[in-house]
């Protein structure tokens, strides 16, 4: 891989970093101001709320302008969260500007590895991303959780440490390649954006392969946003551990997730992304089976394999979903379909979790309904996907099979 996506990982690595330990600080706020318990799943929900409304906006800017310079404006848009906070503003309100960030930073990451490396290469590449991403979830909620505890008394001192990790994170942003403007193709009206996006979102869930991934990956967002809540109140009522003990379990399932998509990134080629769908199965069926679970040996034993087989799942088929997205679309208009479908999964998923929880759903019931959506839901991707490719053989095409030679192109029927 080239330098500049080595520099690309060191910059996601850290403003990564900095957003896990900014979610362990805001909720740390929220308990010290008595909030109720429904919402510390809103920070997340605020957080990706810009993920979807701002979907065909953020593609277009990221393929208007150097990746790396919206990369670099999107970071500077999450350091003003964190200084927000410090200031005193509100969690809920500061973390919507944080994700309002994110969703600017997303396209025109993703849009970058797609230009500058080779389709069949995708895999190993998606694998270090995600490699980086959780090495600093991991790393970012145990600094989280050291921020919180009483070796950083002062939490000003905490949202400062906050704020020096994102400012790292845009001197590293410098050292990017500035990637290529594509231009925009029907200017900034939000009748045309909107209309071009709808088809674009159509388009990527009609190719056979295209659709499967999308659904996969959409679920395994969706899944693990709340799965980390879930963690974290069921290490805290279960095991009766502390905030900042219970992120520091959180992160097993993170580094679980590392050993996976290192090992798919070595083992599994592009044209055998599909073969990875049991696992899903086997994660959502493991989740449930924590709640049986009383002592921390157990307990981090689980939740390291629920993690492996996340990560053997969900980097083949994103790296399938880019290259079908790459070939059928423009890369940071890709991007931001995927991110769109994964983070629209993310709110209803969170929404629903913090309606459990205001309505006094206990978390047995919680992580029992969130195991089975995982393992029901890839059962009923794969049918599907079977069905779908049952009826191109019959019809004797080859229709939403990666090729890797196709060129990335521009559908005609977008607007």
């Amino acid at each position: 891989m080239s330098r500049g996506i080595h520099w690309l990982l060191a910059a996601q690595f850290v403003s990564g970093l900095a957003d896990s330990a900014l979610l362990v600080v805001a909720i740390a706020r929220l308990v010290e101001a008595a909030a109720p318990a429904w919402m510390a799943p809103m920070l997340k929900f605020c957080f990706t709320l810009a993920y979807v409304l701002l979907a065909p906006w953020v593609g277009a800017l990221a393929d208007r302008w150097p990746k790396a310079r919206v990369m670099l404006a999107a970071n500077l848009l999450k350091a003003a969260a964190a200084c927000g906070m410090l200031l005193g503003l509100h969690p809920l309100a500061a973390f919507a500007l944080a994700g309002l960030g994110a969703a600017c930073y997303s396209p025109a990451k993703y849009g970058l590895v797609t230009e500058q490396v080779a389709p069949a290469e995708l895999v190993r590449a998606n694998g270090w991303i995600e490699v980086s991403t959780v090495c600093a979830i991991v790393l970012g909620t145990g600094l989280g959780g050291l921020l919180v505890s009483d070796a950083v008394p002062d939490g000003d001192g905490a949202l400062a440490a906050v704020l020096a990790a994102y400012g790292l994170a845009g001197l590293l942003n410098l050292r990017i390649p500035r990637g290529v403007a594509h231009g925009a193709p029907v200017g900034w009206a939000p009748a045309a954006l909107v209309g071009r996006f709808r088809v674009a979102n159509g388009l990527l869930w009609r190719d056979a392969k295209g659709g499967l991934s999308l659904a996969i990956t959409t679920l395994f967002w969706g899944a693990g946003a709340t799965l980390q809540l879930v963690v974290l109140a069921w290490a805290q009522d279960a095991l009766g551990l502390g905030l900042d003990q219970a992120a520091y379990l959180q992160a097993v399932v993170a580094l679980g997730i590392v050993a996976g998509a290192a090992l798919a990134g070595w083992r599994v080629p592009l044209h055998q992304a599909t073969r990875v769908l049991p696992l899903g199965v086997l994660m959502g069926a493991g989740v449930p089976l924590m709640l049986g679970v009383q002592a921390l040996p157990a307990a981090v034993l689980l939740l390291a394999l629920i993690g492996l087989l996340a990560g053997l799942l969900v980097v083949p088929m994103n790296a399938l979903l880019q290259h079908r997205g790459h070939v059928l679309l423009r890369p940071g208009e890709s991007i931001a379909v995927q991110n769109f479908n994964e983070n629209l999964g993310v709110l209803l998923m969170l929404g629903l979790y913090a309606a459990l929880l205001a309505l006094g759903q206990s978390t047995a019931l919680l992580a029992g309904a969130l195991g089975a959506c995982v393992a029901l839901g890839t059962l009923a991707a794969a049918a599907l996907h079977a069905r779908r490719m049952a009826a191109i053989a019959a019809a004797g095409g080859a229709a939403g099979a990666p090729t890797l030679s196709t060129p990335a192109t521009t559908p005609r029927n977008l607007p």
